[in-house]
């Protein structure tokens, strides 16, 4: 149940029944008008934008619109007053038992409360993480990976089919100088003192790949030349680093559905065929680009290249494709893997990638746009950084990785949940400080404690209930006389609930589940205020003795907003905890 879908609904039809009256041009076209909560409360508690967005097709002033339509909306029975304020903007106060209509269908359809039909079923292939396999997962990738898991789950709560995946890159140069690393903790393995000279990777992490290397080769590569041993000890150390990440990923609990190998589309023509039909359609080209913004003349040299048009789809310049040496640059097989995405059949694609990759964006939309004729549409967002503190001092953790902070390390001092809900406290394109101290007090300002308090405290008064003999099954509480709900503050905290399903489609359709961690603060804080007040007004608390109807309906209350948060934390992927300890 979305109320504010309803309202919108009964708004639509209401302008259709003035078209037909005549009040309106017929054919006016809907899809802008809106119905929100609005941010001041003195302003109703529903607005719609219908009458501004009508006003310049229909050939009308706003708010003679604005006046038709109230009078028309103030003829439903949830609708119990319906103002036009300012130019036309339209405020609406809704009748109690329509905001008491959504706890009953709180309890009603519990866990698939807010669960939306906005995805129609289309088919959403959501890459992330795609860290290169040359070593554990560090805090930078932290973010990505709870932002990609968090968007997955809320898409596939709103109706789109997801598939989660891992582009693994394991076709660079970054795995033969993994090799190279990984070849001298093998001679290290042996006794050798290692030579893990600059360029090389430093960390500890390698140590037990070497020792694999030596269980599984013993003494044979030792002195020999590196073409004897670099193609196999690549490929033996890139799957030990994915197994090490795979358990990384588990250890937050990220499962992916797909890992896609770049290795795995050179020499077999998959790359070849991309860039063919982009030739095809007249957007391969051999020329030369402009020198690069800021570079004087003769630090540039000027190169015939293999390049795609890509400021035919929205690029700013066209991008190269094809040394002049023949060689692929790194966006071709990029391009490869996108095509491959589209020839899977994906109606969408969504990239979630770091903040330092703000420059692909453009030319990767573009290849999406010419391989898939503008059919599927691609999304990338970008993480920023993490920066750690501890009681706000920048906190210097161990550094088995020897350049980084692990993963392992956030987890190992946060937990998991934790980390999961405080990487989705600030949106992903902003920088997000993580203060160690901080994220496990237990306070107002600690967003994961305060939403959990406040599913602990309906577990305690759903025990309580229980232990007094009261059936506080959903099924029993739906069919309470929720009219017995009428306080202002009791009202509120139905109105934040209702803005449950509302959230879970906007968040949907912008790729934004940072929005779910927002509201869960919010409804949090007005389920605390509601508790608070009952300290001094006793007809507010929750569990009330000698009125079985009105604790009943209480319960109810209390346990429809528990069914919220226990919807937006799974999507947080985070376990809604019923007792503090």
């Amino acid at each position: 149940m979305n109320l504010f879908a309803e309202i919108r609904a009964l708004i639509v039809q209401s302008l259709h029944d003035m078209a037909e009256a005549g009040e309106l041009p017929a054919g006016l076209d809907t899809a802008a008008v809106a119905v929100e909560p609005p941010r001041d409360k003195g302003h109703g508690e529903a607005a719609s934008n219908a009458a501004m967005v009508l006003a310049k097709p229909a050939g009308l002033s706003p708010r003679a619109i604005a006046e038709k339509l109230a009078a028309r909306l103030a003829q439903d029975a949830r609708i119990t007053q319906a103002d036009v304020a300012g130019p036309g903007f339209l405020n609406l106060t809704l009748a109690p038992s329509a905001w008491q209509g959504v706890v009953r269908a709180a309890l009603v359809m519990g866990a698939d409360f807010g669960r939306s039909t906005t995805g129609q079923g289309r088919r959403v292939n959501v890459e992330f993480v795609s860290a290169n396999p040359t070593g554990p997962m560090h805090v930078g990738h932290v973010r990505g990976a709870v932002v990609g898991d968090a968007l997955s789950n809320l898409l596939a709560f709103a109706g789109w089919q997801v598939t989660r995946e891992y582009y693994i890159n394991d076709g660079g140069a970054q795995v033969d100088v993994l090799a190279r690393s990984a070849y001298e903790r093998y001679r290290e393995a042996h006794g050798l003192d290692p030579e893990i000279s600059e360029g090389l990777y430093p960390g500890d992490y390698l140590i037990p790949v070497g020792e694999a290397l030596k269980a599984r080769f013993g003494d044979s590569l030792l002195d020999k030349g590196e073409q004897y041993w670099l193609a196999e000890v690549r490929e033996i150390a890139t799957d030990l680093m994915m197994t090490e990440i795979k358990g990384d990923l588990a250890a937050l609990g990220v499962k992916m559905d797909v890992y896609s190998s770049e290795k795995a589309l050179y020499g077999t023509g998959q790359i070849e065929a991309a860039i063919k039909t982009l030739r095809d359609m007249d957007l391969i080209y051999e020329g030369v680009l402009e020198p690069p913004k800021g570079k004087e003349p003769d630090d540039w040299e000027p190169r015939v290249q293999t390049l795609f048009r890509s400021t035919a789809h929205g690029d700013d310049v066209d991008r190269p494709v094809q040394k002049s040496d023949g060689s692929w640059t790194y966006f071709a097989p990029d391009i490869a893997y996108h095509f491959n995405k589209v020839q899977r059949g994906f109606d969408e694609l969504i990239d979630i990638f770091g903040a330092d990759h703000g420059g692909y964006v453009k030319r990767m939309k573009a290849a999406v746009s010419a391989l898939s004729n503008g059919r599927v549409p691609l999304d990338i967002k970008l993480v920023n950084l993490v920066k750690l503190y501890k009681n706000g001092e920048p906190f210097k953790m161990s550094k088995r990785a020897g350049t980084f902070v692990t993963l392992r390390d956030v987890v190992s001092q946060a937990g998991a949940e934790v980390t999961r809900f405080m990487m989705l406290t600030r949106k992903n394109d902003v920088p997000l400080d993580f203060d160690f101290a901080k994220v496990l007090e237990q306070s107002k300002d600690n967003p994961v404690f305060y939403v959990q308090y406040a599913n602990a405290r309906i577990g305690s008064v759903m025990r309580k209930s229980t232990e007094s003999g009261m059936a506080v099954d959903d099924a029993s509480l739906a069919k309470a006389d929720l009219s017995l709900l009428t306080h202002p503050a009791e009202i509120d905290l139905m109105q934040k609930i209702a803005e449950w399903p509302r959230l879970v489609d906007i968040a949907a359709r912008g790729n934004e589940p940072h929005r779910v961690a927002f509201y869960l603060y919010e409804l949090a804080s007005e389920f605390h205020g509601l508790w608070n007040r009952g300290n001094d007004e006793p007809s507010l608390r929750f569990v009330q003795a000698g009125n079985t109807a009105t604790a009943l309906a209480k319960v109810a209350l209390v346990r429809a907003t528990g069914v919220a948060i226990s919807a937006g934390l799974a999507i947080l992927g985070v376990t809604p905890v019923d007792e503090m300890r």
